[in-house]
């Protein structure tokens, strides 16, 4: 088993690579920051992600750059390096060929991608326990070093994630499924609402604000992202165009019923598929609502509440009701425990609904 010694050197101090060097520091691990931005590496320095100033070799490289910088970084640390090079970007298949373009031997380089991140970037959104419990992905090529690749797997434990190992082309297929597309897709619906009446807009509620949340993303960024895994996002939104078609034909018809209770029941096929809480098979859970007044502890209060009834709240959700000095706080629990929840909150005053 090969140790993770340090020092790693990380490559870019925004969210991903300063939490990086975040979670490395509770371990002590050296860390060495680098970055084309000076404040964002001072920034990262600061709050305790590493140091700039490290004048060992590497063991590790962590490449942190945006998307289309990846290939060349990667390259030019094998050939100024002895070091083990690993990078964290959303799709690994250009990074691999523009590496390959730019130096002969990429067997010390092992692409990986930890899934985990938010629409906030930089050093400031960096956090030391972003990966805990995250699934962090390995992707070794057909010449990666067998001692390189445990290497990365255990960057990604050092980071508190559980590892996954696979293909390159599986990989961006599978991000494509679960990241680039629904991105694209929230942009495409939160797109509507960038011309539409202010009266539309009051209507919002929590559907519109689940669906629209991701859309926040960096449009710079992320046209790097998708466009880098063009190949398998192409063969899944052509998917989706056909389901559009079917769609707009069953709307079409008088009696549409059938064919819309199809299409929507093949979403809850898909919903629940998704893995729950701690990558465990997904369960299904009781929404108990409760009208929450919006001033200062009422949140705190609600939570002391609820852990006193002893019911575990798996998912919560908040929804503030337009014009309303109120909200709702959705609180997901398993159905065995729901009559103590609502009993405990009734009688501590609480508006609860089922």
């Amino acid at each position: 088993m090969t140790e993770l010694r340090g020092p790693v050197r990380i490559v870019g101090t925004g969210l991903i690579g300063t939490s990086i060097g975040l979670a490395l520091a509770r371990l002590g691990v050296v860390v060495e920051l680098v970055d084309g931005n000076p404040d964002n590496a001072l920034m990262a320095e600061r709050i305790g992600a590493g140091s700039r100033l490290v004048e060992i070799e590497p063991q590790l490289v962590v490449v942190a750059v945006p998307p289309d910088h990846v290939g060349a970084v990667v390259a030019e640390q094998l050939e100024h390096t002895t070091a083990v090079v690993t990078d964290a970007a959303s799709v690994k298949s250009k990074p691999l060929a523009d590496a390959r373009g730019l130096t002969q031997d990429v067997s010390r380089y092992v692409g990986s991608h930890p899934m985990a991140g938010s629409e906030r970037n930089g050093p400031l959104a960096a956090r030391a326990d972003l990966f805990d419990g995250a699934t962090w992905a390995i992707t070794p090529h057909d010449s990666s070093d067998p001692d390189a690749v445990d290497l990365v797997r255990r960057l990604a434990e050092a980071c508190g994630a559980r590892t996954v190992e696979m293909s390159v082309a599986d990989h961006d297929l599978g991000v494509a499924r679960v990241s680039h597309l629904p991105h694209l897709m929230s942009a495409l619906a939160a797109g509507t609402l960038a011309d539409a009446p202010s009266s539309h807009l009051e209507l919002s509620g929590q559907g519109v604000r689940d669906v629209t949340r991701i859309a926040a993303g960096d449009p710079r960024l992320w046209t790097q992202i998708v466009s880098a895994n063009s190949t398998a996002l192409t063969g899944l939104l052509e998917q989706i165009r056909g389901e559009l078609d079917r769609l707009l034909v069953a709307l079409g018809k008088e009696e549409a019923g059938e064919e819309l209770t199809a299409i929507l029941g093949q979403g809850v096929s898909g919903a629940i598929r998704v893995p729950g809480k701690h990558g465990a098979p997904h369960i299904d859970l009781v929404t108990v609502l409760v009208t929450i007044p919006d001033r200062p502890g009422q949140l705190a209060k609600l939570f002391a509440d609820a852990a006193e009834s002893g019911a575990n709240v798996e998912d919560l959700r908040i929804d503030h009701s337009p014009g309303r000095p109120v909200g709702e706080v959705e609180l997901a629990v398993k159905p065995g425990t729901v009559d103590q929840l609502v009993e405990a909150l009734t009688t501590r005053g609480w508006v609860v609904h089922t």
